[in-house]
């Protein structure tokens, strides 16, 4: 559910490629306002979900990690430097990732609605959101194959909890974030104990 004064996600990004020109990165963001953050996660994890070549998790993983580093340091917008937010993004760029996550972002966009305030706008939510976003960026870089997808649609889920400000879609993503980390240390740990054995 949106609010009627508020277009929703996947509302933008159609009309963005539907424009007569490929739209800025700037005029991304300045297209969510004040959701910009949300905005921007979504656009460093778009490639996820195109066909391009093998390792674009070297490219969405460290835009993701410095989004989290600015949301530690409680940034209301999130900072890019001039020159990246002059650079336009493709309209076939947002087309792809429309015909491909169109149907799902609407999805979970009926389910959202602006709630638990505490869980979507208050610092201490928005500093253990950056941490999280931080380690998952790390994660999405590391050639894990098959990793792109999975990692990247939970991504979205952090994007959208905070483009909508849905402090219970905030707290989905906390839980599976979580259970995401937990599960790379203790296979990390695994397979380095493995490795030891096999070396002495």
């Amino acid at each position: 559910m949106q609010p009627s004064s508020a277009p929703s996600t996947s509302q933008i990004l159609r009309e963005l490629a539907a424009g007569p020109l490929d739209p800025s990165l700037d005029a991304v963001l300045a297209a969510f306002g004040r959701r910009a953050f949300g905005a921007a996660l979504l656009l460093a994890i778009m490639p996820a979900f195109l066909p391009l070549p093998f390792g674009v998790g070297a490219i969405s993983g460290p835009l993701v990690s410095i989004l989290g580093l600015q949301m530690l340091f409680a940034r209301r917008q999130p900072w890019l430097p001039k020159r990246w937010r002059e650079k336009t993004v493709p309209r076939t760029r947002l087309d792809g990732f429309n015909a491909k996550m169109g149907g799902v972002l609407r999805r979970i966009e009926r389910l959202c609605k602006p709630r638990l305030n505490g869980l979507a706008t208050r610092l201490w939510a928005t500093l253990f959101t950056g941490a999280q976003l931080v380690l998952l960026g790390v994660l999405l870089a590391l050639p894990i194959p098959l990793t792109n997808y999975p990692f990247g649609l939970l991504l979205v889920l952090y994007a959208l909890a905070l483009v909508e400000r849905d402090g219970l879609l905030q707290l989905v993503a906390w839980t599976l974030g979580l259970a995401t980390l937990t599960a790379s240390v203790f296979l990390s740990t695994e397979v380095v104990d493995l490795l030891t054995r096999l070396w002495t």
